[in-house]
């Protein structure tokens, strides 16, 4: 708006009268002075100076003087009225605002009001300074004026907007959810006061809490005055509209901004286009609303502006749009300048920093990820919610509203309410719209096929007001961001509505084909019939009939979708198709004001995901596009905003729009804009850039990586896809779905429900973490069908929402866990969800842990245990519950039979778990339940409360009281009641604060309680109680014995007599007092057992040689086995010599324990004698200050053990150990590590190993070795004939290890990694190499190598008359530094005989005078173009017989390459070029040439895209062919079928992998028709093939299986995935027998079942030769197992045994333990997730297999005891390497125990412990302790 708007006068007398009642008020709150001054105005004042001057004026008086004032200028001239209230305002303090711009305002209007007209009052005095009094009155003058032309503006402005609007937009209405405002820590507050509101008195500005506070937009704009105010909402909610709505309620005084304020409303698209600098006066009155008045006017408004900043609102709407990124000042900067233009960045962010106008009111609208741009400059966050269903209905129904058929209306609301898709769209008011015209669309076509297409004249109107709305969001009514309701009429009349459910687009890429096709169809100017039609799926002819409008306009969509570009001039579209946009509506006009003021026309498209739509269908229909481009455009968006991310004004919709149009639904439009002008088809290429996304969409499924919001972005984008494929693969991988800090609508959860839905009857859990969402989404939520685990976690959810959750539970028919923890649930909440849990039968977990249930909500829990008959944990946990909540529970432990445990933890854990049904009927006896009430503050009222509660409960097994404060008189009332209790193992109270006088309660029981066998008492820290029951001890039942165990106790005498007294009189007493322990034994008389083993021990003692010498004759006649135990004893040299001297005479000592007595190396080296005093020793393990032990055996050992760790082995002290050693027996292993040895110890002990007698390996780890101790250490190598290997690494783990051999012929191996290798080191290594007798394998990894010095390395080597293997890796080795360092080793070398470089690591094969036969680039980033520099190598290469460029990009640069190569390599007999992208350009290139490479026998082609010409005249070469791989291939339906066929024409194929391809019925049936022909087969790969209509069906499996019969050479099959059930398995049974070759069987993810499965081993009885069964992922079970038995021992040749996740219980297990003590030659076994943690047995049997090197225990909830039983056996499996334990039930106590056994298995290189009951505190510890242990879940 250019022109200027003026008031018109008001009658100042008037206004004085108006106002005097407030003008009262205010004057009589000034001081005696400005009363005085004002009252001198009047002529007759001279008589009131006395009153008015003295010091206290009466009240009253001064009022009368006042009335009297004002009732004297109310009736005088005009002139003196207004400099009486020029004056006044100038005078006076605390006038509102709005009434001082007012009075000033009617004061200063007459053109004489610059003259001060006071003399005719004051007889020419003035009141006050001419100059003070002219402050003000020229900004007041113009300051209303301007204010009027911006309310003019903003009217005029909404009435173009409110012209299309369905209803009227109210703020009451619109609703808004409060967030936490991350306010500037050192930003003042400058909220004005209340005189700067102008009176009003604004809502307190506090903290509404959670994410979920719901307020008006009306109430929440209230006190922002003053402030930085954030509205935040996504593209279509209507934000910009909301603003317009606000600058209105301005323009008439109505509204949060008061009408005193200027209404300042600027749009960041609008700044935009100022490139210059602009000031503050540039900014109002060039840019918003212009002044033709001069220069003055506005300097005079900008002073006024500047000195009452408070008095001002600015609006900054759509921040989203700004090209440039806001400023935030860390501290309060100066005040800018407001004269000196600024980039228009700067001048916003000064007004975000109130560095400009500090004190005005600012508010900024933007979208949710933008906000964190505003962190610490905004005051008030709010985000702006979506439309419940009485929105969406209320808008639909004014949509329709006056329609000409009525019924229209009512049957789009039915069905949009009742389409759960569209109704989840529509809680945006602009896809709400959208969905309205897709509606009404889709309902007149179904109405009347036959009707005139939409009256021009209305049509077009319709169409082209929608052009002319400004591309933004509308909240209320309007349709959303530039979209404008389409008020669409059908034929006159009420024919029958057609349209169905079915017939509703599934996706919104659908539905905006369909409202595409419903702006098309409303053109005016058709070119075509109105008979043609648009229905649900878009008929061809409508895109084809405007293609060419529609290829510009999705050009230019895709050019402002690339360039960031929304607003487009005129230039930017041909003239021809701007008209048409506008025409249909696909276009908008929006008025732009250039730099120089004038205003010009602009476009845009209606909405911006209508530009997105638009730029997907060109990069679905345009070869202008690249697959590069769509590549990186291609990606999941993040709702988690960061403040590195980059702003983009776009929705990031365009990922979900090309997976909609990927889908075959959309295939048929897509074709119509890629064919040509010409007629030709353009299926194919549409076809392949569809193929490209699922592609791309299904490697982000197979991401293991993706966070909560990108997971729920795929699942959106699957959904469009309508891939229920894809779908399935987004789970198969994630058994459940993690949701963090995100806000869920209505519409994520449908997209959630589509991926869930794939499960099937496998399951899945969903867990939502601080997910804020509405209750609709609960609505939505039991669409998801599957679901097994459910989960909320978070304050949010409160008690109304588990109401709610309440009324949908029992439609989770498959639920079995429930969580609803860390939330704000209460007793009311629990009374819910405990109504609707009984309607849940399946649930087995509760966790209702971290609320507020108090005692109460725990009782109702607690009452519903009987109705849950398969419940087996309730945790409930840290919910201010009391002692009566644990007693309430116990008490039902009488009623519920089932329940196991009640573990409570002070207030902190409170849980209860349940026996399962089926365990009732186990082969194993039922265990007494068990009570841990730890660390609870006890009274006798409640333990009182507890025994009788106990009393009541059924036998206990244990009854668990640690870390409770039990005083005398508690004690006292449990031993009265414990007769009463039922423990039938023991009671443990440890950590109890127990004192001597609580020890004698203690020690009574075991003569007053018969049921009392032994008390075990410390009271030392840490304080043990342990009152063991008859059924709890370890012996025979007829034992009659008890044992009293104090130690610790620190007793006196006089405690001692008490103790006796208390224990009443035996004539078995016995007593041993060691100083520190007291052991009490009754017993009766038996004779002495010499088989039985007795424990000596003495411990905490110092005991002298003589000492030991006496203890040791003593004990030299015991006849029955033997333990010492001298522990913690401080042992002297000399005691260890003495105990040297007796130790030979100690025949029957099986065990000597000197943990933590061995103070110095000296003595360590004197217990080494044993080795040589003594024949009986078996193992020595030696580490001072801490554990040690000698073990011996009955008889004479063969061989000993010795590990001599953690002292100072230097010197003299080498010196000893090494003539030790030399006299002692024959060793299986040494261990030296951690003895300070250095370089001059290692290369000492290395040269005298030739005088040792070792037969396993020596480790000299950690004993601070340099580069040339290394090349000591590989000398061994070439020194000494029986040194097999040596591994060095000089990293943290400082590994050091050598390995000896017995055999005669054997490979020499030596390991360097992370050793810091020099140029010189190299070469001293190659000199040491060329001269090993035997063929060496090297190994070096990470040594920091150059390029150079690897090529000079191999070079060296070149002397040497044995074959070496080379394996170098460093990260460096990748693309073209690949290529160059395998290029320089073949041009250096002439002794390679193969090359290859797979990911980062150089492998080479050494041999004298050889050519190369086998060049290979696999997975190492190659791109095509990088291997022209190795065209002159592999011209040199005649005899070269493989060539290998699998997994890299190759393009048609790579292409390229081998075609000028393959005509000169006639002896090429193989050749891969897998690739991990579908590509069509690298076979199409390549297929001429392979045709002419006749020598080809071995060709893979996995991971490409095969063109139909390509496969023509592939198809040929076919019957040359050995090998064949063409898994991940594409192809089109035609193609694909040519290919499978002419596999019936391979007659010498031996090899065939065709791993997840979808086959369609035809091609089935001819890759069946194909094996059946091809007898030669050795080896077939079918896993994961699919048809066009998913898995293969029964009869399709069936057939396919009857084809392989007449293969009677097959040794390897692989059937993954096939989903193969019994009738599969009996047909494949059939076939075993037959191949007894077969040397590898594949068949994870079938459906074998447990009969089945011993139905297949009986079959594979005669498969001799078995070496590898893979059977993981079926339903085998015990029956299977105890076939495995009799089976697998027969076959002696297995390696490799998988039967991971299937249903093997305990008795299975046992039966699998008996199998694997028979597999002699096992190296790997998996049983991950095999049904029962209880594998002890399976993992005792390990040591029968000697070559084991990976074992797969994980997600087993294996305890303690397997991991105990595990450690015991790993020393026993010397070449073991990786045992994966993760996911299990392994404590502290486990980990330490694989800890101390992996001292003893040197190979041993990882155990994996993630997700075991190990804190991450002591995980650390442990992982610091030993590298070896992994707790991360990577």
């Amino acid at each position: 708006m250019d022109e200027e708007v003026f008031p018109d006068a008001e009658n100042v007398n008037s206004v004085l009268a108006q106002e005097s009642s407030e003008l009262l008020h205010i004057l009589s709150g000034q001081s005696p002075v400005v009363i005085m001054k004002l009252c001198q105005m009047m002529p007759s004042y001279a008589g009131w100076d006395i009153n008015l001057a003295s010091s206290i004026p009466p009240a009253a008086a001064v009022t009368e003087h006042i009335k009297a004032v004002l009732e004297y200028f109310r009736v005088a001239k005009a002139e003196d009225c207004r400099n009486f209230l020029q004056s006044m305002c100038i005078l006076c303090e605390n006038i509102p605002m709005h009434l001082e711009s007012r009075l000033m305002s009617v004061a200063g209007y007459e053109n004489s009001a610059c003259e001060h007209s006071s003399s005719s009052v004051t007889g020419g005095k003035s009141s006050s300074p001419p100059s003070e009094q002219l402050v003000k009155r020229p900004r007041i003058d113009y300051w209303p004026q301007y204010k009027a032309a911006v309310m003019l503006f903003q009217k005029r402005r909404w009435e173009r907007l409110s012209e299309r609007l369905v209803s009227e937009v109210q703020l009451e209405n619109v609703w808004v959810s409060l967030r936490t405002a991350n306010r500037g820590r050192d930003r003042p507050d400058q909220t004005p006061g209340s005189a700067d509101k102008g009176g009003r008195t604004p809502e307190p500005d506090g903290d509404y809490g959670a994410m979920d506070s719901r307020v008006t937009l009306e109430t929440f704009l209230q006190g922002c005055a003053g402030k930085v105010t954030v509205l935040v909402g996504p593209a279509g909610s209507g934000k910009t509209l909301l603003m317009s709505c606000l600058g209105q309620h301005w323009a008439q005084g109505l509204g949060p901004v008061p009408s005193s304020y200027l209404f300042v409303l600027l749009e960041f698209r609008q700044l935009n286009l100022r490139s210059q600098p602009l000031s503050l006066s540039d900014l109002l009155f060039r840019h918003y609303v212009p002044m033709k008045e001069g220069d003055h006017k506005k300097e005079a408004i900008v002073d006024y502006l500047l000195s009452n900043p408070e008095q001002s609102c600015w609006v900054l709407d759509g921040y989203d749009e700004f090209h440039s990124k806001l400023t935030k000042q860390e501290v309060q900067r100066e005040l800018l300048d407001p004269e000196r233009p600024l980039p228009v960045a700067d001048l916003i962010s000064g007004l975000l920093n109130r560095q400009l106008l500090p004190g005005c009111t600012v508010m900024v609208t933007c979208r949710v990820r933008d906000v964190i741009d505003l962190e610490g400059v905004s005051d008030k966050v709010g985000q702006l919610l979506g439309w419940g269903c009485h929105e969406i209905k209320e808008y639909v129904d004014n949509f329709f509203r006056g329609k000409a058929d009525s019924a229209l209306g009512m049957h789009a609301a039915e069905l949009l309410l009742s389409s759960q898709h569209l109704l989840a769209m529509s809680s945006l008011p602009a896809l709400c719209n959208i969905c309205c015209i897709c509606l009404e669309h889709l309902l007149l076509e179904s109405r009347d096929p036959g009707r005139t297409a939409i009256p021009k004249e209305r049509g077009s109107e319709t169409r082209r007001k929608a052009g002319e709305k400004e591309d933004k969001g509308v909240q209320s009514e309007d349709p959303g961001e530039g979209s404008e309701d389409m008020m669409m009429d059908g034929t006159n009349g009420r024919a029958q509505l057609l349209l169905t459910q079915a017939q509703i687009p599934s996706t919104l890429t659908q539905v905006y084909l369909t409202v595409l096709g419903s702006f098309l169809y409303s053109d005016p100017d058709t070119r075509g019939s109105n008979d043609e039609l648009i229905t649900t799926r878009l008929p061809q002819s409508i895109l084809g009939q405007y293609r060419s409008e529609l290829c510009e306009l999705t050009q230019l969509a895709w050019k402002g979708l690339e360039d960031g570009k929304i607003l487009f001039m005129e230039e930017d579209i041909s003239q021809d198709v701007l008209k048409f946009s506008i025409r249909t509506g696909l276009i908008s006009q929006v008025e732009l004001r250039r730099e120089d003021g004038m205003l010009v026309n602009s476009y845009c498209f209606t909405h911006l995901t209508l530009q997105e739509f638009l730029a997907a269908l060109r990069v679905m229909t345009s070869a202008d596009v690249s697959d590069t481009q769509l590549k990186k455009r291609f990606s999941l968006r993040t709702r988690w905003t960061t403040k590195s991310d980059q702003r983009t004004v776009f929705t990031d919709s365009l990922h979900l729009f090309l997976c909609g149009l990927a889908s075959p639904q959309c295939t048929s439009a897509l074709v119509q804009l890629a064919r040509t002008p010409g007629g030709k088809g353009g299926q194919s290429w549409v076809q392949r850039r569809q193929s490209l996304v699922l592609k791309l969409l299904k490697n982000l499924c197979h991401s293991n990586t993706l966070t909560g919001p990108k997971i729920l972005e795929l699942c959106h984008c699957v959904q469009e896809s309508q891939d229920h494929q894809l779908a399935k693969q987004v789970v198969g991988t994630r058994p459940t779905l993690e949701l963090r800090n995100i806000r869920l609508l209505p519409n994520d959860i449908d997209a959630l429900a589509f991926v869930v839905n794939s499960v099937g009857d496998n399951g899945i859990g969903l867990d939502f973490g601080a997910c804020s969402m509405e209750l609709e989404c609960l609505d939505v939520l039991p669409r998801c069908q599957y679901i097994q685990h459910l989960s909320f976690r978070s304050r949010k959810y409160d008690d109304k929402f588990a109401e709610k959750l309440s009324s949908i539970l029992p439609k989770f028919t498959n639920l079995r866990k429930l969580e609803f923890c860390g939330a704000s649930l209460t007793a009311t909440g629990a009374t819910s969800l405990a109504s609707a849990l009984p309607s849940c039968p399946g649930i087995t977990e509760l966790n209702l842990s971290d609320n507020h249930l108090k005692d109460g909500g725990i009782k109702h829990i607690a009452d519903i245990f009987t109705k849950q008959p398969r419940l087996v944990l309730v945790k409930l946990g840290r919910n201010n519950s009391s002692l009566e909540a644990v007693d309430y529970l116990i008490g039902k432990m009488s009623l519920c039979l089932n329940i196991q445990q009640v573990h409570a933890d002070g207030r902190k854990e409170l849980s209860v778990t349940f026996s399962q049904n089926s365990d009732l009927h186990s082969h194993k006896k039922k265990s007494e339940p068990t009570i841990s009430l730890l660390n609870q503050k006890w009274s006798k009222a409640d333990m009182q409360k507890l025994a009788k509660s106990l009393a009541h409960c059924p036998a206990l097994s244990v009854l668990n009281m640690s870390g409770s404060h039990l005083d005398v008189e508690t004690l006292k009332t449990l031993t009265q009641y414990l007769p009463e209790i039922n423990v039938t193992k023991k009671i443990i109270a440890n950590d109890s604060c127990l004192t001597v006088e609580g020890l004698v309660i203690l020690t009574a029981l075991l003569s007053d309680c018969p049921a009392v066998v032994e008390l075990h008492i410390r009271l030392q820290s840490p304080v043990q109680v342990s009152i063991v029951f008859s059924g709890g001890r370890q012996k025979t039942a007829n034992e009659e014995s008890k044992l009293l165990c104090l130690s610790w106790c620190g007793l006196l005498p006089s405690h001692l007599e008490r103790v006796w007294r208390s224990l009443g009189t035996s004539p078995d007493l016995t007593l041993l007092d060691d100083g520190d322990s007291v052991i009490l034994k009754f017993c009766p008389d038996k004779r002495e057992d010499k088989q039985q083993q007795k424990i000596f021990r003495i411990n905490n003692n110092k005991l002298l040689p003589s000492n030991i010498t006496t203890l040791c004759r003593r004990l030299v006649q015991c006849r029955s086995l033997l333990e010492l135990d001298l522990s913690h004893c401080s042992l002297t040299d000399k005691a260890i010599d003495n105990l040297m001297k007796v130790l030979p005479k100690m025949t029957s000592l099986q065990r000597l324990n000197v943990s933590h007595s061995i103070t110095s190396t000296t003595g360590a080296l004197v217990l080494i004698r044993c080795l040589t005093v003594s024949q009986q020793v078996t193992s020595v393990e030696l580490r001072p200050q801490t554990e040690s032990f000698i073990q011996f055996d009955s008889l004479k050992a063969e061989q000993a053990s010795c590990r001599l760790t953690h002292c100072s082995l230097k010197g003299d002290n080498l010196e000893r150990l090494l003539q030790i050693l030399q006299q002692g027996p024959q060793l299986s292993d040494l261990d030296l590590s951690s003895n300070q040895m250095e370089d001059e110890g290692v290369k000492h002990f290395v040269d005298s190993l030739q005088q040792h007698k070792i037969t396993s390996y020596v480790n000299l780890s950690k004993n601070g070795l340099t580069q040339q101790g290394l090349l000591d250490v590989a000398n061994t190598l070439c020194t000494f004939d029986n040194v097999s290997g040596v591994e060095v690494s000089l990293g943290a783990e400082e590994r050091c290890l050598i390995w000896f051999t017995q055999h005669e012929s054997f490979v020499k191996t030596l390991s360097i990694r992370d050793s810091s290798l020099e140029r010189d080191h190299l070469v001293r290594l190659a000199e040491i190499l060329s001269i090993c007798p035997s063929p060496t394998k090297l190994e070096f990894k990470n040594n920091s190598l150059q390029s150079d010095w690897i090529e000079d390395f191999v070079k060296l080597l070149n002397s040497s008359q044995r074959g070496f293997s080379i394996n170098i890796e460093e990260h460096w080795i990748r693309s073209e530094e690949a290529v160059s360092l395998l290029c320089r080793c073949l041009d250096l070398s002439s002794n390679i005989h193969t090359i290859r470089v797979h990911h980062n690591t150089l492998h080479l094969s050494l041999m004298k005078s050889t050519e190369v036969t086998s060049i290979s680039l696999t997975d190492c980033a190659v791109e095509g173009y990088q291997l022209a520099s190795m065209k002159s190598i592999i011209l040199r290469c005649p005899l070269l017989t493989e060539l290998d460029f699998s997994l890299n990009s190759l393009g048609i640069e790579g292409a390229e390459f081998l075609c000028s190569v393959l005509p000169s390599l006639p002896n090429l007999t193989s050749l891969s070029i897998g690739s991990k992208e579908a590509s069509v350009t690298v076979v199409e290139k390549l297929s001429e040439a392979l045709l002419q490479a006749t020598s080809i026998q071995c060709l893979n082609l996995s991971g490409h895209m095969i063109s139909d010409t390509a496969a023509q005249i592939m198809t040929k070469m076919w019957p040359c062919l050995r090998s064949l791989n063409l898994s991940h291939c594409e192809w089109s339906a035609s193609g694909g079928l040519q290919l499978i066929k002419a596999l019936g024409e391979c007659v010498s194929l031996e090899g065939l992998c065709l791993d997840c391809l979808r086959l369609n019925e035809e091609s089935r049936m001819c890759l069946a028709q194909a094996l059946r022909k091809i007898k030669s087969i050795r080896s077939l790969k079918l896993n994961k093939i699919d048809t066009a209509m998913g898995p293969l069906q029964a009869d399709s499996v069936l057939d396919l299986l009857a084809a392989m019969e007449g293969l009677t050479r097959m040794q390897e099959i692989e059937l993954e995935g096939w989903r193969m059930a019994d009738r599969g398995i009996e047909e494949l049974t059939r076939l075993l027998p037959v191949w007894t070759e077969l040397r590898k069987i594949s068949l994870s993810k079938n459906l074998i079942s447990d009969q089945s499965g011993d139905m297949l081993l009986e079959a594979l009885n005669s498969c001799t030769h078995l070496e590898e069964l893979y059977l993981p992922s079926n339903s085998l079970g015990d029956l299977t197992a105890a076939r495995m038995a009799l089976v697998l021992p027969s076959l002696t040749y297995i390696t490799v045994l998988d039967i991971s996740e299937n249903r093997i219980g305990y008795e299975g297990s046992v039966s699998l333990s008996k199998a694997i003590m028979c597999m002699n030659n096992l190296t790997k076994i998996y049983l991950t997730s095999v049904g029962t943690p209880e594998l002890c047995a399976v993992a005792a049997s390990l040591a029968h297999c000697p070559l084991i090197q990976d074992v797969g225990l994980g997600w087993n909830n294996c305890g303690d005891k397997v991991a105990v039983e595990l450690a015991r056996v790993m020393p026993l499996c010397q070449k073991l390497t990786r045992l994966d334990l993760e996911s299990n039930a392994v404590s502290v106590s486990g980990a330490e125990a694989l800890v101390r056994a992996l001292q003893s298995c040197p190979a041993l290189e990882l155990i994996r412990l993630w997700r075991n009951k190990v804190s991450p505190g002591e995980a650390q510890r442990l992982s610091l302790r030993e590298r070896r242990l992994n707790f991360s879940s990577t």
